[in-house]
């Protein structure tokens, strides 16, 4: 995985743990993101920020909703800046199409869970995914606390 990271010349800035720890991914895609010049200038410094953010459908076009992306520092003009406009994600026809279809059904929604540079190109990895409840969450961590002994324990024989 890394090696291929590598080849591909794949940067990752951020990645929305949050939420990867409130919801179930089902299926991952990669999308570009529409952006002003001021803003790509932003996220290469990391001055932008996932938390809140979510995608919507909306005539068969994705858009990312509440991306926080900070103002440059060099732009003078601050009254126009708008730091968290929706901005257009670009996916291929037909995997909005099923997107909307899943996004229909209960518990289904899009989250975006990383933001990366391929090549020269700012790519948001969106997710369809289910809401967690409560106690799989629980599961979820006991689960990662005995993995974790487990390596310790092994570690400790070698």
């Amino acid at each position: 995985m890394e090696k291929e990271r590598k080849i591909l010349k794949i940067t990752p800035l951020l990645t929305n743990k949050k939420a990867l720890n409130d919801y179930e991914v089902v299926k991952e895609y990669e999308c570009s993101v529409k952006l002003e010049w001021y803003e790509v200038k932003s996220v290469r410094e990391k001055h932008f920020n996932l938390k809140a953010s979510f995608v919507t459908i909306r005539e068969n076009e994705l858009f990312i909703q509440k991306f926080h992306i900070s103002q440059y520092k060099m732009l003078t003009n601050s009254t126009i800046y708008d730091p968290e406009r929706e901005r257009k994600l670009f996916l291929h026809k037909k995997d909005i199409s099923y997107l909307h279809q899943k996004t229909k059904e209960k518990w289904f929604t899009l989250i975006p869970t990383e933001v990366y540079f391929k090549w020269n190109l700012i790519k948001v990895k969106i997710a369809l995914a289910k809401w967690k409840k409560q106690y799989e969450k629980k599961e979820a961590l006991k689960k990662r606390d005995i993995e974790m002994d487990i390596r310790r324990s092994l570690s400790e024989r070698k």
